[in-house]
């Protein structure tokens, strides 16, 4: 997947540390896990919710377009393309976390796993 040329880059990321303040605040949000089972049994957000790259298509009426929907992935980058893909199909409010739950674990949750 190629990134659009409709939207930059920065319109299209938030970083780990705007997430964290968006959990910590209680801004109306959804994380959405594009990662692989094997690879969020190793570590995951909590509240997140598991929808796999390849079955994006299939959850798309179950996912909520009233507010942002946070992707995150290992290092950010399917999480981008998902973000690109969703913003095509209508969810406006899509972001890639960048650097994925690596940074986040790195930079905010240094007891969390990491692979």
């Amino acid at each position: 997947m190629v990134l659009s040329m409709s939207w930059t880059r920065a319109q299209l990321e938030i970083s780990v540390e705007d997430l964290d303040l968006y959990r910590r605040e209680g801004t109306p949000h959804l994380v959405v896990d594009v990662r692989e089972g094997w690879e969020r049994q190793i570590c995951a957000l909590s509240e997140s919710r598991h929808v796999p790259m390849g079955s994006l298509a299939e959850a798309l009426a179950e996912l909520p377009r009233d507010r942002p929907l946070a992707l995150v992935c290992h290092h950010g980058v399917r999480s981008l393309n998902a973000a690109v893909w969703l913003r095509g199909h209508g969810f406006d409010q899509a972001v890639s976390v960048k650097g994925g739950i690596d940074a986040f674990a790195g930079r905010i949750e240094p007891t969390m796993a990491r692979y």
